[in-house]
């Protein structure tokens, strides 16, 4: 098992700073969620690097608690209440989440807002190349993922009830003012030079608004998936904090980023003989995901690229700053923060094509 993998999987002790008031949950459980019985016990999931996650364990079933972190917070992020709004209205259409049984916008309960949700069992492949899977498994899990996202892309916003989830025009300038006003306004994270140029580039190369809005997961990668035990099929899509409606083919490029971030940043296959590993090359990636979606051409492919990159450093930025600031929530946060230099400059790269 990679470090990556044996830091992120499983639960523990609730680390210093996240614990809580276990007895005040357990009463608001008992009012909130139907059959729950207890006694309760909590752990903390390794994994998360935003929204503190945590193993509600009773005599009869498992539960997911996630949060908000606890101190100063950068306004619209760890937006709790977000996500347990998509997650219900896309498991009522039969997409693969986690049934929602509550959400608590009550800071006074725990500390800060969370929701419950089941605790789907399953596997979560930490390494993009699948270590010990075959050439046939690969390929499969693959498919599965590339379909998973066209189906998400599928559904009409307005037709789901998520039609207010999000502004529906001029999704590339809005994110990138967002992300671009978080990483200048974090100071305590500082500021990088090939950052500041790829956003000078982005900028200056914003594509035209072709109309298409659907509903953005925004970190679709394989380890935010869990996979059925024996089986190449998704149960549960997870961590929905930055979702969003927009532009699906900038969603599917962040998805494709693995193609391009090493496997020591975040499940990525960079370097990777993909042939060899049975993992479909990039090219026959996005000409899956078009044809599943309907879609004729990739036009911008390229600027979405770039674009997501910029994003996730400026998730990194993020990260990085929480650690300054001491309210990171994942042990591996400082690993990530470190990475963030790394990531920008692969941003830069990519206004310039790979």
């Amino acid at each position: 098992m990679s470090d990556i993998a044996l830091g992120n999987t499983g639960a523990g002790r609730v680390r210093a700073g996240f614990d809580f008031d276990h007895a005040a949950l357990e009463t608001w459980l008992k009012a909130h969620v139907t059959h729950y019985a207890g006694p309760l016990e909590v752990e903390q999931f390794r994994g998360g690097q935003s929204n503190p996650t945590y193993r509600l364990t009773t005599p009869q079933r498992c539960y997911v608690l996630r949060r908000k972190p606890p101190g100063a917070l950068i306004k619209g992020a760890h937006a709790v209440e977000r996500e347990a709004r998509v997650q219900a209205a896309l498991h009522a259409q039969g997409f693969p989440v986690a049934p929602i049984h509550a959400l608590c916008e009550d800071a006074g309960v725990i500390g800060t807002p969370f929701y419950v949700m089941d605790m789907v069992e399953g596997r979560i492949f930490w390494d993009a190349e699948i270590p010990g899977a075959c050439r046939e498994e690969r390929g499969a899990i693959y498919d599965a993922m590339n379909a998973t996202l066209a189906r998400l892309h599928g559904y009409d916003p307005a037709a789901i009830g998520l039609g207010d989830y999000g502004h529906s025009g001029n999704y590339f300038a809005r994110q990138l003012a967002r992300w671009s006003r978080q990483y200048r306004e974090d100071e305590a994270a500082g500021r990088d030079t090939a950052m500041d140029a790829a956003i000078a580039w982005l900028e200056a190369n914003l594509p035209p608004d072709d109309g298409t809005v659907r509903v953005l997961h925004g970190d679709f990668r394989i380890d935010n998936l869990i996979f059925h035990p024996t089986r190449p099929e998704v149960l549960a899509v997870l961590d929905w904090e930055l979702s969003t409606l927009g532009h699906p083919l900038s969603d599917f490029a962040y998805h494709a980023m693995m193609y391009h971030v090493p496997a020591h940043i975040v499940a990525g296959l960079g370097g990777a003989d993909c042939a060899a590993l049975g993992i479909p090359g990039e090219a026959d990636y996005l000409a899956a995901y078009c044809r599943r979606t309907g879609r004729a051409r990739a036009d911008d492919y390229r600027y979405c690229m770039a674009f997501n990159l910029f994003r996730l450093a400026a998730i990194f930025h993020g990260i990085r700053g929480r650690v300054i600031r001491g309210t990171a929530a994942n042990a591996q946060a400082r690993e990530r923060a470190e990475a963030f230099g790394e990531l920008a400059q692969l941003a830069l790269r990519a206004t310039r094509g790979f």
